[in-house]
Order: C-alpha cells, then structure tokens, then sequence
C-alpha cells in the first residue's frame, strides 16, 4: 500500500506540460545523449569565413587620447582577416544559418561537414542587429537538415545540447540547461534583441552553432557569451529558432535584407514605481511615450500613456522583446495587441507593416564641385529612421555615406545635418544646393545621437 501511495504522489507531481522525461532504467542512463548527438550532428557544419578589410598602422592606434587625432595618420592598407564559426543546415536543398558576426561582409566561406566534405557558400540574406545570417551551399547533394522546434514551448530547466567548433578543435557537444528565457540586453557585441540563455558551455568559434533539445530539434543558434576571461563561464545565448524560421522564410522568398515590421513608438519598461500611477498591480509591459503619426500603431488607436503587455499572448517587457515579437510575426501578420489604459485591459488587432517612404527619401550625392564632394544624403523619413535608429521626432537630412572628404573632417554614416551655414535642411535638394553654393567658409550645425555640435572650414 505504501509503494502504491509513492507512485500516486510521483505522478501527480509531475507538470502536465512536461513531454520529456529523465532516465527511468540503467539501460537509459548508460546511453546518454548519443543518440540525439548522432541524429543532429550531421547537419552542423563548420564555417571558415575570409574578408579584406582595411587598417591602418598608425603609432598612436593604441592611444585612447591620440587615436581618434591621428586616424587618418597614414594610407590604409588592405588586409586578409579570417574567422571561424558554426552554422546549422536547415533544409535538404543546402539553407544554412550562422551568426552575421562569423560571415557577415566575408567574400570566400567555405562550409566543412563533420564527414569532412566542403562546400562554398555564399551569404543570400543577413542583418547586423539580429547577428543572423543566411547561406546558400553551392552544388551542394542532399543535405542532412534539423527541424525547427518553435521556441515559445521551450522552458527553464530543459535539457539542451550546444553543437558547434569551438576554438577550432573540431566539432563538439556540451551539455547544459535552458536556465533563462527572454533574455535582453544581456549579451555583448553586435547581437542586440531577445535571447535563450543556458548553461552548456558556449566558447569561441560555437558562434552559430546549434542549441538542440533531447529530441534534436533545433531551439536556438548559438551567438554569445557572457565572460570575463573570453571563456565559458556557464552564462551564454542563442537566439530562439522563432527568429531563424522567419530568416529562412524570407531568404527562401528572395529576400536579400531583412523586411522587419515598423513600431513607430518610443517608450520605456514599467518599474514598480511607475506600474501604482499607470492603475497596474505590478509592474510588466511598456508604457508608450510618443507615437509616430505614420506608425500602424496610431492608426489603430494606441497613444502616449498606454501601456503594451503582451504582443500575441507573449508578454513584452522590454522595447527588444516588442521588436522581437513583431519581426517573428512579419511584414503583413495580423498581430493582437494587448493594451492597458486606465487599468483596463483591451486587444487590439492591427496589421505589422514595413516603414513608408513617405515622403520619398530622395537619397542623392554631392558633385565634384561642392564643399564636400561625394557625400550621399537623404531625406528623413521612417525609413531612414528605422534604418538609423533616429528618434521619432527627427526631421531633415542624414548622412548615408560621408564620402572621402566627409569622412576626412569627421561625418559619419547617421549624422543629421540640422543646418548648413547657418540656414536649416528641411530636405536633399536644400542640403545640395547649400552645399554647391557655399564659398569661403563652411559652418555645418551636426546632431549625432543626443549631442550637436558644430563644424567650421575654411574652403
């Protein structure tokens, strides 16, 4: 009667959402996750990534003061760099996913197999913020491929596997724990956004490998780690497969960039001090605090005070878990939005959209006869805003490429240029004819970030 009270106790105990189990018999002990490994292995590849960058050898490189002075201190000179990385096979017909950071801008990637095959590859879709990137093998057979486990299911405590080539060793298994979700503004380097976070040990050169569950599936990319040495310290993230199944998509659509839904809003986390005047009984979501007049949000009601808990059911608490559940969603999904106003609660459906080029950006380049010959500029609108993360509020005319001279006196990709001797850029056409017209002296009033400042020449 007490044995079969125990067993009772124990099954009860067990959450009903639970699919996995542990070992129950010396039989499963013993097997461990080999055959997991031997399922999965197959379709993670390494990456040796190759690009020609330009550096230059400056003797105050190393000057925290001086090396902003002395930049353009010598001619640059072109430089083969390498890099070494992971990447998961994804479909038959040879789709790859790796870290942007591994292949990004690179202009020879060869692709090995653990069965020693190679194969080039090249990148057919990528973006910097995400630190995703998507690679076509070329005459590439039948490729081993891992299924996609949608990452929404995926809970603290599951095991998970990190597939990948570390420090160049070969390809190797570590085994750990999902011991977070939902993780932002965490992790280092270009990767900004909403992360897996587990304890299987992560180290230079797993970039872009897999993060399987015990039924290999794919649950995540590998992307970064928290450390103070450069090494695993038990704290590393991946980026959940929600994210990568909406790269896939898009690359297998044609997609070269990206397509990411616009918010068009500004806001900030709900502290506790905040969520007592906001008629909330905790804190959680975001309370908006502008809203752009061409966003779908306004549109569809949404305005400076309400607060946004949950984008399709899934909580949002930071402005990178919103964007991460719209870029997941995609360009035209209808997306439920879950708004507090008052301490009433309501849903509103709306329709994800792309930024509009309204008004047209007119992007244009300066002639050889301007105060800054070469300099490519563009009118702001939210396209450009996305693009630069400007604020909502921005107007005029920003910087695309500052051409040679541009970069020379100091302009950068993003800067706004608010006036141009003195007179305000609503738009190119102005910032053009400013420019071709200005003699003798050129004064340019520049916003960069939060700060303006002011540039004075002599023509």
């Amino acid at each position: 009667m007490i044995r079969a009270l125990c067993i009772v106790l124990t099954s009860l105990a067990i959450p009903a959402w639970a699919d996995t189990r542990v070992p129950t018999s010396q039989a499963e002990i013993s097997l461990g996750f080999a055959p997991v490994v031997q399922r999965t292995a197959p379709a993670v590849v390494n990456i040796y990534a190759r690009k020609i960058v330009n550096v230059r050898s400056s003797p105050f490189s190393r000057d925290p003061f001086f090396q902003n002075l002395f930049r353009d201190f010598d001619v640059p000179q072109q430089r083969v760099q390498n890099s070494l990385g992971s990447g998961v096979i994804l479909s038959p017909d040879g789709i790859v996913v790796s870290n942007y950071h591994v292949v990004g801008e690179a202009t020879d990637i060869r692709v090995a197999l653990n069965d020693r095959r190679e194969f080039s590859a090249r990148v057919v879709l990528s973006d910097q913020d995400s630190d995703l990137a998507i690679l076509q093998l070329e005459d590439a057979p039948k490729m081993p491929a891992l299924p996609l486990r949608d990452s929404d299911t995926v809970e603290v405590g599951e095991l998970v596997l990190a597939i990948g080539n570390p420090f160049g060793v070969g390809q190797t298994v570590s085994s750990g724990i999902v011991s977070g979700l939902a993780r932002s503004g965490t992790a280092t380097g270009s990767g900004r956004g909403y992360f897996i976070q587990t304890d299987a040990p992560i180290n230079p050169g797993n970039s872009g490998g897999a993060l399987v569950d015990v039924n290999g599936e794919l649950v995540g990319v590998n992307t970064q780690i928290l450390s103070r040495s450069g090494g695993s310290n038990g704290i590393g993230f991946a980026i959940p497969s929600a994210l990568v199944a909406q790269f896939v998509a898009q690359a297998q659509a044609g997609e070269t960039e990206f397509q990411q839904p616009w918010a068009g809003l500004g806001g900030q986390p709900v502290t506790a001090d905040m969520a007592e005047g906001l008629g909330l009984d905790r804190p959680g979501g975001l309370v908006i605090s502008e809203v752009h007049p061409q966003s779908a949000f306004a549109a569809a009601g949404i305005a400076p005070g309400d607060v946004i808990s949950a984008v399709d059911n899934q909580p949002v608490n930071t402005p990178a878990e919103m964007i991460f559940r719209m870029s997941v969603a995609g360009i035209g999904a209808e997306a439920t939005i879950t708004r507090l106003r008052d301490g009433t609660a309501d849903d509103i459906t709306l329709t994800l959209t792309a930024p509009p080029d309204d008004p047209p950006r007119s992007q244009s380049q300066s002639g050889g006869r301007a105060a800054i010959p070469g300099m490519t500029v563009s009118t702001i609108n939210p396209v450009v805003l996305a693009q630069y993360d400007l604020p909502l509020a921005a107007s005029g005319v920003v910087v695309d490429d500052p051409g040679p001279v541009g970069a020379r006196i100091g302009l950068r990709p993003g800067d706004m240029l608010r006036k141009i001797n003195g007179v305000e850029v609503p738009d190119t056409d102005s910032a053009l004819a400013l420019l071709n017209d200005a003699r003798g002296r050129l004064t340019l009033e520049v916003q960069r970030g939060g700060q303006r400042m002011v540039m004075r020449f002599r023509l």
